[in-house]
């Protein structure tokens, strides 16, 4: 992998994270007027939707493996609806930020091989930084934490579908069938535990944009990038998400970062640039965990 391509994909990493944390205070929003899981069901319906009409996924493979990572997308989502009801959101933006730790260490588990120095490293700073980035007054583990914490595992582990799985197939449809998977899984759920569902005219706009945006735009950006990065660069760099959370935070709702804030985002940004000047975690991580044929 040359020099020039992997920074290209930390900068598109770098472009989904932004998305991530950008559209949350529209989510935030949004779920003022229809129930979390409902609204899962129809953004990614309606970003699932968009990504056939230009690609539509064929044969066996491309839906077994696309499943896969479906799966493991799905349950994150559901299992960080879920803690929410049970626990802060400081506790909840904290431990799903665990995702970060989770993913070098499962990464290589099934490398069976111990991560990089650098990886390792800034993973735990990633997670310092995230630490302390969110309001962790009064952290306590209750069953909603419990869940946060499978939310987390869930991303890891979707992320490391992606590193072994997303090279390959073609991104577009790749992508369409992890959106499909996830939006049959969580209808049928949203069902039973909300009801039928249909959303105000005043959720659209949030719907179309974080579909558009982040169930397109930024799941693309990803998979992308896991063609040509590993699991643990891919976890580090998508730690930027609440710095950029907190950004948008700032500009959109006026809200200020206290020093501990400030210290938290520098190390995210310096966990980052580890990984930008040592990765060698790269894309033989999905050869490295094949089978033999």
């Amino acid at each position: 992998m040359s020099t020039t391509i992997g920074r290209r994909a930390v900068i598109a990493l770098l472009g989904a994270a932004f998305l991530y944390g950008a559209t949350f205070v529209v989510i935030k929003s949004a779920l003022e007027d229809i129930a979390p899981l409902a609204f899962v069901a129809w953004r990614f319906t309606i970003g699932a939707l968009v990504l056939a009409f230009f690609a539509f996924p064929r044969g066996s493979r491309i839906w077994l493996h696309g499943s896969l990572a479906g799966v493991a997308l799905f349950a994150g989502y559901a299992l960080q609806t879920a803690g929410l009801a049970s626990t802060t959101a400081s506790n909840s933006a904290l431990i799903t930020g665990m995702y970060v730790v989770f993913t070098p260490i499962l990464s290589a588990i099934f490398r069976r091989r111990l991560p990089s120095i650098w990886v390792a490293s800034a993973a735990v700073g990633a997670f310092v930084g995230i630490y302390l980035l969110t309001d962790t007054d009064g952290f306590t583990l209750s069953r909603g934490d419990l869940l946060t914490l499978g939310c987390a595992l869930a991303f890891a582990l979707h992320i490391i579908a992606l590193a072994r799985y997303a090279g390959l197939h073609p991104v577009v449809p790749f992508t369409t069938v992890q959106l499909a998977v996830t939006a049959l899984l969580a209808f049928p759920i949203s069902l039973v535990v909300d009801g039928p569902v249909v959303p105000q005219w005043s959720v659209w706009p949030a719907l179309l944009v974080t579909a558009l945006a982040v169930s397109v735009g930024a799941f693309l950006l990803q998979v992308w990038a896991q063609t040509v990065v590993g699991p643990g660069t891919t976890a580090v760099v998508l730690a930027a998400e609440p710095a950029f959370a907190v950004a948008t935070a700032w500009v959109v709702l006026g809200e200020r970062l206290d020093i501990a804030g400030w210290v938290g985002t520098a190390l995210i940004v310096i966990a980052i640039y580890l990984v930008v000047t040592h990765q060698n975690d790269n894309a033989r991580f999905a050869e490295s965990v094949a089978p033999a044929r």
